[in-house]
């Protein structure tokens, strides 16, 4: 018998971002759609989907992290002037990393093997204990 293989084609991932840079969801098109001349343009998915969807932003991510720093999410806020995607702040306390945009706590987490979660009242971590698996 006669199979055909189909090779998947490549594909882009766009955040469309809201008028406060958060991200609201993240589509994917085909390469096709952003291709001219060989190149990607990013502007050319941007145009489909403002074409597609009226009144809305579009900014590529990289499914890779090959580029805005990591791949976007819902929820996460787009930065201009950094050109990347920012998680939300997980505690009031956290300080954003300027090298890794990531967001850290005001101290290390215990680095012993065990299981901690941050205690953000009593700026601390404090040990998860394992539950026996019944």
């Amino acid at each position: 018998f006669n199979r055909t293989l189909e090779i998947p084609k490549l594909m882009a991932h766009f955040a469309e971002i809201d008028s406060e840079g958060t991200v609201q969801r993240v589509l994917v098109l085909s390469n096709d759609r952003i291709t001219q001349d060989g190149e990607e343009v990013e502007e050319l998915g941007a145009a489909y989907l403002q074409n597609m969807f009226p009144d809305t932003d579009w900014v590529q991510t990289s499914y890779n992290n090959n580029f805005r720093k990591r791949y976007a999410g819902v929820g996460m806020k787009y930065d201009v002037e950094r050109d990347s995607f920012i998680p939300p702040q997980p505690y009031p306390s956290w300080l954003l990393n300027e090298e890794s945009l990531s967001w850290e706590a005001p101290f290390p987490m215990p680095d012993d093997d065990k299981h901690y979660q941050w205690d953000e009242e009593n700026q601390s971590w404090v040990e998860i204990e394992e539950q026996p698996i019944p």
